[in-house]
């Protein structure tokens, strides 16, 4: 039973989708007799309707592969795919309706704007559900998939990480792969053996996927690591090597016939420059708006919790490598960096006060940078700003590290959305830094606003 259950999982999605598209085409169909009051048919006359509109919307997700396996998409990612399949699917069963059932019954647009909004609202809803339900299962191991990491490094275990937090991916790691430590296990995890192991490994611990975790790996090593699965039905996914963080997509222009390629590319210039700062303004005081209230509660609690001032200002670099102040609510006790020195915060600080460890929890502390937006200092949206002295520290170590300094620092961004934050990999973070400055767009930006708020429950490096 718990082999077939990725199958059973797929057949009770189509069926969700199949009764919350047929459900939606009733629901429009009596959302339109309180509407109009001329004589309308009854029901029964367009159940034929119903059931293309249905199938139409079915055949349209397969076409937009919402019917492949993904272990991780995110909410957001899910109802864009959702609400552009619905939009294509019922524009489909409007024109296959209007040539078979031309003068039978009548089909009036308003009619199918409901049947439109209300397909999109409830096979979102039915997918959440599902979602919810196979995110269950996958937790007690039904439809589990064994997985084997190569490279058991820094990336490695970043890897593993991810895995072990989020259990409803179905994931279980068998273990590493690794000719060079020397140690049996990491983190609980055994390292299996060498890559020469591979085969063996695979065959013995039934592995159905493989992640090949070495970005420092030359070509020929990974060509090499790929060619031992050559006879197992393995799944293969590479990590990024340092090339990936040059740009997300390479295209070939030309420069008088000599054909040039195109690594790195700005998205954020020109007239986008303003609409991003109009956002900013717009926001930032709709923020500081609606939040003053819950903010001035803050700063009350803060001066009863502990002795030292109410906000926190801290030196970090932003466009341009220009250095501000950036304003935070204090959640430490004052002077907190005397013995220390600049450090990174950790999990279970001693330095943070009571009231300190809620707030950063929840990113409250955060709030005031909506006053850093407002003076131009910051953005809603853009990659972390960090202090000076971690900067010089990081350009050294990391390629093009200096590139995120391009844009504004942003009070939310690409890579925190994506759980990278706290105490979490730079290289990483630098890599979604430089994706989003060269993919970004106004639909990014409310993308990760969403996702951002979305996360502030459930995030676990926030501390």
């Amino acid at each position: 039973m718990r082999k077939h259950t990725p199958v059973l999982l797929m057949a009770f999605l189509i069926i969700i989708d199949l009764c919350m598209s047929g459900l939606a085409f009733f629901f429009g169909y009596h959302l339109r007799l309180q509407t109009e009051y001329e004589n309308i048919q009854p029901f029964s006359a367009y159940w034929s309707m119903m059931i293309v509109h249905s199938m139409t919307v079915i055949i349209t997700f397969f076409f937009y592969r919402l019917y492949h396996r993904a272990r991780s998409p995110s909410a957001l990612d899910q109802f864009y795919a959702i609400f552009g399949a619905v939009s294509i699917g019922t524009l489909v069963s409007i024109a296959v309706t209007t040539i078979f059932f031309k003068n039978q019954v009548d089909y009036p647009r308003l009619m199918m704007v409901y049947t439109w909004l209300l397909t999109f609202m409830l096979t979102a809803l039915g997918r959440l559900l599902h979602a919810r339900i196979q995110t269950r299962l996958q937790a007690r191991g039904w439809g589990e998939e064994q997985i084997l990491i190569v490279g058991a490094g820094e990336v490695g275990r970043m890897v593993l990480q991810k895995i072990q937090r989020t259990p409803g991916l179905g994931y279980r790691v068998a273990g590493f792969v690794d000719d060079e430590l020397d140690v049996t296990e990491i983190q609980g995890t055994p390292i299996l053996g060498g890559v020469e192991a591979i085969p063996t490994l695979i065959e013995e611990h039934q592995i159905n996927e493989m992640i090949i975790a070495m970005p420092e790996a030359t070509h020929h090593e990974i060509l090499k690591i790929v060619g031992k699965c050559d006879r197992a039905k393995v799944a293969i996914k590479v990590f990024p090597d340092v090339f990936q963080i040059m740009a997300s997509e390479v295209s070939i222009a030309e420069l008088g016939g000599l054909p040039l390629l195109t690594v790195r590319d700005v998205a954020l210039r020109g007239f986008r420059l303003t609409l991003k700062r109009a956002v900013d303004v717009v926001g930032s005081v709709f923020g500081l708006i609606i939040l003053s209230p819950w903010m001035m509660l803050v700063a009350v609690l803060i001066k009863f919790d502990s002795e030292g001032p109410v906000f926190f200002s801290q030196e970090r670099m932003g466009l341009d490598g220009k250095q501000f102040m950036m304003l935070k609510f204090r959640s430490m006790r004052p002077n907190a960096e005397h013995a220390s020195g600049a450090v990174w915060t950790t999990e279970n600080d001693n330095r943070r006060t009571r009231l300190g460890t809620f707030i950063r929890k929840y990113s409250i502390d955060e709030l005031p940078q909506f006053v850093n937006v407002l003076l131009g200092e910051m953005s809603l949206v853009g990659p972390r700003p960090e202090r000076p002295v971690f900067v010089e520290e990081f350009k050294q170590k990391i390629p093009r590290y200096m590139d995120r300094h391009r844009e504004k620092a942003g009070v939310t961004g690409w890579a925190q959305v994506n759980g990278l934050r706290g105490n979490t990999s730079i290289i990483e973070r630098t890599k979604y830094d430089l994706w989003y400055i060269e993919n970004w767009s106004l639909a990014l930006d409310f993308r990760i606003i969403l996702r951002t708020i979305i996360n502030i429950l459930n995030d676990r490096n926030a501390y």
